[in-house]
């Protein structure tokens, strides 16, 4: 891997600049692309990037901008780009700093703000050596997140595909599947949830090497095929919608496990108003991972509260209501008589105070 500066000026940077929806955001003549397919949408208030002309103005050093290398030679922003946009709209005059645009400017200001020197590195490298970069350098400005340094490094036609589908404002997959996910796609969350679930389902080979292995496909068609079909199983499984505790399950992982199951879309929605209605469920969210797994982790049973521990193990005489030895109650664990699996409940009549050996057989029984 290569890294070096490249000693460039605003006014280099800002030559050609342009913004439209057939060729992009472009700049230094043409041959930077400032927002490439996996980067966000633009998202600086008007005091960040005022603040950027501000420190330009008076001379003092603005953050380093990194660049990547591309293959045929021209330039994508990795960090900076939210810096990049805000100084060529500037200088196009599209806002004003204290009431004036740079048309306003004398042109020794103005030559002033196109001649100072700004602080670019390039990186030349494989997509892991990109990778491993882009952690490194990912400390200024708005701060890429884990995706979006994924699809930095394994940039082509497959992201640039996806990214139509999951990254941006109003994309379809947020239309389709906004009451079932949190995050938001600008920040690349529904594209790196997506990626998780297939990855799971087909190896499981993680994010990256399922990103790396699709990197040159020339569409994500497929990803958004199996976005669709788990979408369409949620709905049909579990088909009233309740949004405040549907949000951020992993219905991929789900969907992988289960969508060959024979389910009973009733009995499920039985199964949920009882689980909703049980006030020692305080996980609500785990309601549908459960109905699925039977496993009790995802509910976050509720615990006996620290004064009926107390209340019990001073009726035990201090001892374990298995074995009868003397414990300290910081020995001795809370423990439903009857399991909450078989209708027990989190109230004093149902509780028992057992050492932790006797605990522990009683859970393997």
């Amino acid at each position: 891997m290569k890294i070096d500066m490249l000693g460039l000026t605003v006014r280099d940077l800002v030559d050609g600049y342009q913004d439209d929806d057939e060729g992009g955001v472009r700049g230094y003549g043409g041959r930077l692309d400032i927002r490439p397919p996996y980067q966000r949408e633009f998202i600086y208030k008007g005091s960040q990037r005022a603040a950027v002309i501000t420190t330009i103005q008076g001379g003092f050093p603005l953050n380093v901008m990194y660049w990547a290398v591309r293959d045929d030679g021209g330039f994508e922003v990795i960090d900076g780009q939210q810096r990049t946009i805000s100084i060529a709209q500037y200088v196009k005059s599209d806002f004003a700093v204290n009431g004036l645009y740079f048309h306003n400017l004398t042109l020794e200001e103005r030559d002033e703000i196109l001649d100072y020197k700004l602080m670019i590195y390039r990186c030349t490298g494989t997509h892991r050596d990109k990778l491993d970069w882009f952690r490194t350098v990912n400390i200024a400005g708005e701060k890429l997140y884990d995706q979006e340094l994924r699809n930095a490094a394994l940039s082509g036609s497959w992201v640039s595909d996806a990214k139509r589908y999951f990254s941006r404002t109003g994309c379809v997959a947020a239309g389709l599947a906004s009451d079932y996910m949190t995050g938001s796609p600008i920040r690349q969350d529904y594209l790196e949830t997506v990626i998780k679930w297939i990855s799971d389902a087909e190896a499981p080979e993680g994010i990256e090497d399922y990103m790396a292995r699709h990197q040159h496909d020339a569409n994500a068609l497929p990803l958004w095929e199996y976005f669709r079909e788990v979408i369409d199983w949620v709905e049909t499984t579990f088909n009233k919608k309740r949004k405040k505790i549907m949000r951020g399950v992993d219905w991929g992982i789900l969907y992988n496990a289960y969508k060959d199951e024979d389910l009973d879309p009733s009995k499920i929605e039985q199964q949920t108003r009882e689980l909703i209605l049980d006030d020692d469920v305080e996980n609500k969210k785990g309601i549908y991972p459960y109905i699925l797994t039977g496993e009790e982790k995802h509910l976050n049973i509720r615990a006996f509260k620290p004064g009926m521990r107390q209340q019990k193990y001073e009726e035990q005489a201090g001892k374990c209501a298995k074995c009868e030895q003397p414990f300290e109650l910081s020995e001795m664990e809370a423990d439903h008589i009857t399991p909450w699996s078989q209708g027990g409940k989190t109230i004093p009549e149902n509780c028992q105070m057992l050492c932790r050996p006797c605990n522990r057989k009683k859970g393997k029984k």
